[in-house]
């Protein structure tokens, strides 16, 4: 059964995904991470969630953290896109419909996690 894209399902199931998910596991281990995605344009206007990486676990969480290392914006559309695998998440930055601000340096040592993040999440049955 498909769940919602970016739904409260689509968080708890994720977040599933992400921790049943071998790759994302060992990508992550001694890593802690806070990535916020702002999505702008959607049903209810701007939507909010990040995923939270700490203690070899990672978590996809509906709202805002505080404390995010990086924060990456764009619209729904783009934000469907990519994760459907139709739009190229570099080229998507490069064209300027992806804005990523804070510390870089931490998201280029961390690449690893986020293409992990990308495939543990790419096998969910979802509905946009």
């Amino acid at each position: 059964m498909s769940v919602k894209f970016l739904s409260e399902e689509y968080m708890t199931e994720g977040t599933a995904a992400l921790n049943g998910d071998a790759g994302f596991t060992g990508a992550i281990a001694n890593v802690e991470l806070n990535l916020q995605f702002v999505v702008t344009d959607g049903p209810d206007g701007e939507l909010p969630y990040y995923l939270h990486v700490a203690d070899g676990a990672g978590e996809l969480v509906l709202g805002a953290k505080d404390d995010a290392d990086v924060t990456v914006s764009t619209n729904m559309e783009t934000m469907a896109g990519i994760s459907k695998g139709e739009i190229n998440t570099q080229m998507a930055f490069m064209t300027g419909k992806l804005k990523v601000t804070g510390n870089m340096a931490k998201l280029m040592m961390n690449q690893g996690v986020i293409n992990a993040f990308a495939a543990a999440m790419s096998g969910m049955d979802v509905a946009y």
